[in-house]
């Protein structure tokens, strides 16, 4: 991009808001989608948009009668996730702890290839019985569609406020371990496989010195030594016994007495462990220059190589400040660059109240981009990467600003339509219960968000035509993706506040392709995070001529945690489109190793250990469910 280009679109993206919404759409927007008018503006940012509209109804259909081809069911009832997460009041909140609810893992503890789920819990300030105290809830995937609470034989006993998840194999024993974030005390589980786990924290050297609201997490590889380090941001620093009341501070929201905060509190530093390679981990929090930033409000946490260097670099999504972007100086020490990066603000120059936070290569470009959830009467956000160390604020040229009515949690870049490009998803959930039965038009439990990729920097919202499992509303907080049912179609579970968990399964009647890839590191980190992905496919013939393939190359990279406090599953997941066979996966390993596997077939699960090896084909959806030619006569077989 030459320089004038871009210096053109900054002006433009950083002016965005003080053009109207209209003029932005009609720039950001393909010259037949129809514009929609906003309801009310104030100043420059429209204050709340009008209800869901539905989508164009000229939007092209890959199957004759289902708009997308796709559509989300919520089938938690009938798969037993019957487990009620508790957090804070349900119609009114006196502090702000009972707000930030929790987030999700799916889960593969057993390495069985079929995801299970975790479900971290909170409690209540007035406390409950002993015996109805609320525990995070494991549950194990039963390979049909159902799921059984296991929590009891787990181990995993631990009450409280609950927070955020992060998986990795910490002690490269080749069990995925998880740790679990609280305001108090965290807790790292050593996973034994089996279903069953020990607290580890005191061992690991994770007892923290005093009470701290640790909040979104991630295993990183930070020095590429083979093991895994831990990122843990923190919240506030929160007393309950000195924080301000909402009538004592005066504490409001659109005339609504609500829970002070975070503004006017302090706010809590964010930590990095040093894995040290015996089981144990280091605070070097100072010595990395991880406290060099000022109190964050730091909630939700990603790790990728922005920059392409090959060492991973940190960003977290901040409540009412800067976001924070760590970069990776390659000695053990960050750097935090959100500003000079273009990362930190919205296009005004003004901070945001950063929810969650989710890391793709939207445009294929072969850089990763960032996408954050931010609070109601805002847009959400879309930073694209420029590849030279900036990003420019594409949210207004995406098509993504066209809603600020809603309060974003749990996100993520996901291609739910297997067509190779990026969708994003958004799980959203009003902060305070008092806003329903007010006079303000935004409720408590709201629907998600769906954005279809258009494959020109531009996506389409289609939420009203995704299903069910979209447009019913609940008070959503961290959400996780992954295909629990093994059928090649990405799953999202959801993690609610005070009530039930969704299970949204994405049922597709298109038939497009798909690969997985599972890794397992021998000189890297067992789990391979860090490892960057390179896909190479070629999609059918575009003409009759059966020449002209299009090239179909997409990256990714391993990471732990994101989202909105949780963790997706830890298998790579590529929509193919119509391609049935994966040229070229080209593996970049944190030890430096590259790997490079040819010719693997569309629609099969393949865990590739470090150096190439294949260690398990699984076939998956409809090519599990064809017949198999019998090794010796060649006749095909169920």
């Amino acid at each position: 991009m030459s320089w004038t280009r871009r210096g053109f679109i900054r002006s433009l993206s950083r002016t965005a808001l003080v053009l109207s919404l209209e003029d932005v759409l009609q720039l950001a927007l393909p010259a037949q989608q129809p514009i929609q008018q906003p309801s009310q503006q104030i100043g420059s940012r429209p204050a709340f948009d009008a209800k869901p509209k539905p989508a164009p109804k000229t939007l092209p259909s890959p199957v004759t009668g289902s708009p997308l081809g796709y559509s989300f069911v919520d089938v938690a009832k009938q798969s037993g996730l019957n487990a009620k997460t508790i957090y804070g009041g349900e119609h009114k909140n006196r502090y702000l702890l009972e707000t930030t609810g929790c987030g999700v893992a799916f889960y593969d503890f057993d390495h069985d290839d079929w995801l299970d789920i975790f479900l971290v819990n909170g409690t209540r300030l007035e406390g409950l019985p002993k015996d109805d105290a609320p525990i995070s809830r494991l549950f194990r995937n039963n390979r049909d569609g159902t799921f059984t609470d296991i929590t009891a034989k787990s181990g995993m006993t631990r009450s409280g406020w609950g927070q955020g998840c992060c998986v990795g194999d910490y002690d490269n024993d080749g069990l995925d371990d998880l740790f679990v974030s609280y305001y108090g005390q965290p807790i790292l589980y050593k996973n034994h496989g089996d279903g069953t786990f020990t607290d580890v924290t005191a061992k690991a050297g994770l007892i923290q010195p005093k009470t701290r609201w640790n909040s979104g997490c991630a295993f990183l590889d930070y020095d590429r030594d083979g093991h895994l380090d831990l990122f843990v941001a923190n919240y506030i620093d929160f007393d309950i016994r000195t924080a301000p009341l909402p009538e004592a501070a005066g504490c409001a929201y659109k005339g609504i007495q609500v829970a002070c905060g975070p503004p006017g509190l302090d706010g809590g530093k964010n930590i990095l462990y040093h894995n040290n390679g015996d089981g144990t981990f280091t605070d070097v929090s100072e010595k990395s220059g991880i406290l060099d930033t000022i109190g964050t409000y730091g909630l939700s946490v990603t790790v990728a190589d922005f920059d392409n260097d090959g060492w991973p670099d940190i960003y977290v999504a901040n409540d009412s400040t800067a976001a924070t972007f760590y970069q990776n100086q390659k000695d053990g020490t960050f750097k935090d660059v959100a500003v000079e990066s273009g990362v930190a603000y919205s296009p005004d120059g003004k901070p945001q109240a950063g929810m969650g936070v989710s890391v793709g290569d939207f445009n294929r470009d072969g850089l990763l981009d960032i996408v954050k959830t931010n609070f109601a009467g805002d847009t959400d956000s879309l930073y694209q990467n420029l590849g030279d160390g900036t990003f420019e604020d594409h949210t207004y040229l995406s098509g993504l600003g066209i809603n600020t009515r809603y309060l974003g949690w749990g996100v993520g870049f996901a291609d739910v339509d297997n067509d190779g490009w990026l969708d994003i998803f958004i799980s959203n959930g009003h902060v305070y219960p008092e806003v329903d039965g007010s006079h303000l038009d935004a409720p408590y439990a709201e629907h998600k968000y769906l954005y279809r990729n258009l494959r020109n920097g531009q996506f389409e919202e289609v939420t009203s035509i995704a299903g069910p499992g979209i447009t019913a509303p609940v008070a959503a907080r961290g959400c996780a993706f992954g295909d629990f049912n093994n059928d090649g179609n990405l799953d999202v579970v959801v993690n609610c506040v005070n009530s039930v968990p969704q299970l949204l399964r994405c049922d597709a009647s298109i038939q497009r392709n798909w690969i997985k890839l599972r890794l397992v590191g021998t000189a890297s980190n067992r789990t391979g995070v860090g490892a960057r992905v390179t896909v190479t496919a070629a999609t059918a013939p575009q003409d009759k001529s059966g020449i002209g393939h299009q090239p179909l190359r997409q990256i990714d990279e391993l990471r732990s945690g994101g989202s909105y406090y949780s963790q997706n599953d830890l298998r790579l997941h590529f929509g193919l489109d119509q391609a049935t066979t994966v040229d070229t996966v080209e593996i970049a390993w944190p030890s430096g190793h590259r790997d490079t596997l040819r010719q693997l077939a569309a629609n099969h699960l393949y865990v590739i250990e470090e150096g190439g090896k294949i260690l398990k084909t699984m076939p998956m959806g409809k090519a599990a469910a064809a017949p198999t030619p019998d090794k010796k006569t060649g006749e095909a077989v169920k």
